[in-house]
């Protein structure tokens, strides 16, 4: 595609927004995780690059980042309010560079680009994320948003593209800076969205897990070789592009004999090396049906929160010394981050469903009246939590996606509900588009996106996907008696969670701390339980 726009005269620029680890076998399969990731990251020609938060939660994956992914991009990786910790001195230095400036190679723009994260909490304690609000505020940002020799301000960030931190910057720009056009990148909610901030100033935010290629065009730039032109000149156009080979043989106008490079082959050998020393094709099972994260409402059949709880949970999260005590057992949605589909069910899939590594703990003989009163808390979203802190919001608890859902099921017109799990036909792209008069293309299930410029940016043609809301955690129990309830349970839960908890048993009376808080299953995970009720339950031939 590149030498496509060079071709044309015009500039491509590629755009990283961050959360490249986790959620994958070839990252969270290896010792040490990430031993592969890095090298095939490093292949891609990035222009632009910054962190997520997935980068940040644990101290190996933020030094890994600082020490192999910062100097593998150089000064393409940014960190405009982001500092690392020396674990040798002590001293608190940018994990990148705040900003970059650079003149594009064929129309001679002048961008000057940040990277943002947004006002993240959970990172290790040998990083530093700055409120982006303070970090706009310091004389470095505000001299350099004084540059007049700037043709585009280019912001890219793993912040949601309606949040108030782009609106922070938005702002802080434009008082300085009222006419240069600002070109905002984000991430973090999962999501295909489009923004409009005012008329020379607009923001992209390209879905979840490399599902979707966000194309974005600016038509009519001023350059250091032009005279700036008109508001009236400038066009901005988007496009989500579904990330397939089909997809790429369309814009390129290859097919598969001529799209291959030599070195996007060896990249392909190289992670299939890697696949195999990892064993992810490994079978653990053999699924009897789809589970949907959102397709299905919770507490149906398809439901795999559903699954999950009457099936996974109170079958395998046991302790051995506790093991005939009733128990309560609480895990967050957001745990979970992707369907598991019919079929195979291999090494692969386990960290793709859930890679994280949060254990189970417990406190033990919680009054019963009290232990089931928690969850009713911690899903009704109450003051408590939003009171306590602002990393306290219980809706944290679900995954990223939830956070566009107001209510029930998202989808902005109801009439384009025409979902069908059976239909998996053509991929149709708008350019293709049948006349009235030709029969209609069966649709693969996907995205119908609505943004600030309409319903047409879908590059590809989609029957429509239901979009339920979950809670922010589910629960089951274990061992209860056979008439009744117990007097006291076991309170079970990921440790992720404990703030949570133990903030829900004050709110309901009880002072527990950390302190009472124990291992229940020791280094047993929720992706090693579902494993475990997989190979014991699932047929072995799919």
């Amino acid at each position: 595609m590149k030498e496509k726009a060079d071709g044309m005269g015009v500039d491509l620029l590629l755009v990283d927004t961050g959360d490249r680890i986790e959620g994958n076998g070839l990252y969270d399969g290896s010792n040490p995780v990430g031993k592969y990731t890095s090298e095939i990251f490093k292949q891609q020609d990035v222009d632009v690059i910054c962190s997520g938060n997935h980068e940040l939660y644990k101290k190996a994956s933020a030094d890994r980042e600082h020490l192999t992914t910062v100097p593998n991009f150089s000064d393409n990786y940014l960190a405009s309010n982001l500092d690392y910790i020396n674990p040798k001195t002590g001293e608190r230095t940018p994990l990148a560079p705040r900003f970059r400036k650079f003149t594009t190679n064929n129309q001679g723009i002048r961008i000057l680009a940040f990277g943002f994260l947004f006002d993240f909490m959970g990172n290790y304690n040998n990083t530093i994320v700055q409120p982006v609000e303070e970090a706009i505020m310091e004389n470095w940002f505000q001299d350099t948003i004084r540059d007049k020799e700037v043709d585009l301000f280019l912001i890219i960030g793993h912040i949601p593209v309606r949040s108030k931190e782009y609106t922070a910057i938005h702002r802080a720009i434009r008082a300085v800076n009222w006419d240069t056009p600002i070109q905002f990148f984000g991430g973090h909610t999962h999501i295909r969205d489009y923004k409009i901030y005012d008329s020379k100033s607009v923001a992209l935010e390209s879905g979840r897990y490399m599902e979707t290629i966000g194309f974005m065009s600016i038509e009519g730039l001023s350059t250091g070789k032009k005279a700036t032109r008109g508001t009236a000149d400038l066009k901005f156009e988007r496009m989500y592009i579904d990330n397939n080979l089909y997809s790429f043989h369309h814009h390129t106008g290859l097919n598969d004999s001529t799209f291959p490079t030599s070195h996007g082959q060896k990249v392909s050998e190289y992670i299939a090396h890697a696949r195999k020393a990892l064993k992810l094709d490994s079978l653990h099972g053999c699924a009897p049906q789809d589970f949907w994260l959102f397709r299905t409402r919770y507490g149906s059949k398809g439901s795999i929160y559903t699954w999950l709880e009457n099936h996974v949970i109170p079958d395998v999260v046991r302790s051995e010394e506790r093991k005939n005590k009733p128990s309560l057992i609480i895990v967050n949605t957001g745990a979970i981050r992707f369907d598991i589909f019919k079929g195979s069910f291999t090494r692969d899939t386990i960290f793709i469903i859930s890679p994280f590594t949060s254990a189970f703990v417990y406190i033990k003989d919680v009054p019963y009246d009290v232990a089931r009163k928690v969850i009713l808390l911690i899903n009704d979203e109450g003051r408590i939590f939003a009171d306590a802190s602002p990393a306290m919001r219980a809706s944290v608890l679900r995954p990223p996606e939830q956070m566009s859902i107001a209510e029930g099921i998202l989808t902005g017109d109801m009439s384009l509900l025409d979902y069908d799990e059976g239909v998996h036909g053509d991929q149709v792209h708008f350019g293709q588009r049948r006349g009235h008069d030709d029969e209609e293309p069966s649709l693969t299930p996907g995205y119908i996106t609505r943004d600030d410029l309409g319903d047409l940016g879908d590059d590809t043609l989609h029957n429509a996907v239901p979009n339920y809301q979950v809670p922010n955690c589910f629960q089951a129990n274990a061992s209860f008696p056979g008439d009744g309830v117990p007097e006291r349970v076991d309170l079970v839960f990921l440790d992720f969670i404990e703030p949570f908890i133990l903030l829900a048993l004050r709110f309901l009376g009880q002072e527990y701390a950390s302190k009472d808080v124990q291992s229940y299953m020791g280094k047993e995970t929720l992706s090693t339980v579902i494993t475990q009720w997989v190979e014991r339950n699932w047929d072995h031939k799919c």
